[in-house]
């Protein structure tokens, strides 16, 4: 809902997102998921400032055959817009959400799929839950703190940091979720997938969740999550065993070869494949490469 009440326009997102909305209750919110076929579990798992119609092309391509299964963290996508004061915007109340929501599924076997964000959120999860997980496809994303003790690129750190500056620009001016649908992918975007990404960011108070997540971002011991965190790159190794396909887009500011090359050195033997013409928004990018080697990888490990 915008601050007036009028609703997001369904006509912003479809019909490139044909999915039947459902919801799991969290006290007084309302968590919006795609739950779509059936079969093994694939669980695909957003970042910021996307949300669930990010993997649209996938669930679209793999639900015949399987179970596909896209949350939208609170504040995102078609899951309710909280304030402060319903919500806590903090890691631990999102790997929380995640948890409630595999737990009411009732899912083992799963497939994950995580995305920027959504990987740190899921990886913790799976760090706790492995004897759950079967396979782990890992895109532009990270389960640790950066790499050889890099900072955080520059326009994170201010948003994170300057909130005189973040809040009018991010939940008034749209600066993250506007900026990432020319920052983020390495080719152009169509008007209809700008459209899509963005139709849930449309007022100052469904923005608020872009804003938070920046904010949230734990580097030194003291901060909200730090320790989720640590625990997690800790417990990393305990993954080791399943199969993982680790899929890259160079050209990602943030998440770049530096990244793509900690997980290569935590899990040597993972398939992986690092594109030239891709960026942080890979599944925009090389959607149909990026289907065809997950279905490829799901099928080899199929037993």
């Amino acid at each position: 809902m915008t601050d007036s009440g009028k609703p997001i326009n369904p006509d912003d997102y479809r019909p490139h997102y044909p999915f039947q909305s459902h919801f799991l209750a969290l006290g007084d919110l309302r968590y919006h998921y795609v739950d779509e076929g059936s079969g093994n579990p694939v669980v695909m798992v957003h970042g910021n400032p996307t949300w669930s119609f990010y993997f649209r092309r996938l669930i679209g391509a793999l639900s015949p055959q399987y179970r596909t299964i896209a949350p939208d963290h609170m504040g995102c996508g078609l899951s309710d817009k909280p304030d402060d004061q319903a919500y806590d915007f903090r890691l631990e109340r999102r790997v929380a959400d995640f948890g409630a929501l595999m737990d009411h599924l009732g899912l083992d076997r799963i497939t994950l799929v995580v995305h920027d964000w959504g990987g740190m959120i899921a990886m913790a999860w799976a760090v706790a839950n492995a004897h759950r997980i079967a396979r782990l496809v890992i895109t532009n994303t990270a389960a640790f703190f950066p790499p050889g003790q890099k900072s955080i690129p520059w326009r994170l750190w201010i948003i994170r940091n300057l909130s005189g500056f973040a809040t009018p620009a991010v939940l008034h001016g749209n600066l993250f979720a506007r900026g990432a649908v020319y920052m983020a992918p390495h080719k152009r975007l169509s008007p209809s997938a700008k459209r899509g990404l963005l139709a849930p960011y449309h007022c100052p108070r469904n923005r608020l969740a872009t804003l938070r997540f920046v904010q949230d971002i734990p580097l030194v011991p003291g901060d909200p999550g730090y320790e989720i965190v640590s625990r997690t790159q800790r417990r990393l190794e305990g993954l080791a065993h399943l199969p993982m396909l680790i899929l890259w887009g160079r050209h990602d500011f943030v998440f770049d070869v530096d990244y793509y090359n900690e997980w290569r050195r935590r899990f040597p033997r993972a398939e992986a494949h690092l594109w030239n013409d891709a960026g942080h928004y890979l599944f925009e990018d090389v959607p149909d490469r990026i289907i065809r080697q997950v279905n490829n990888f799901i099928n080899k490990y199929n037993v």
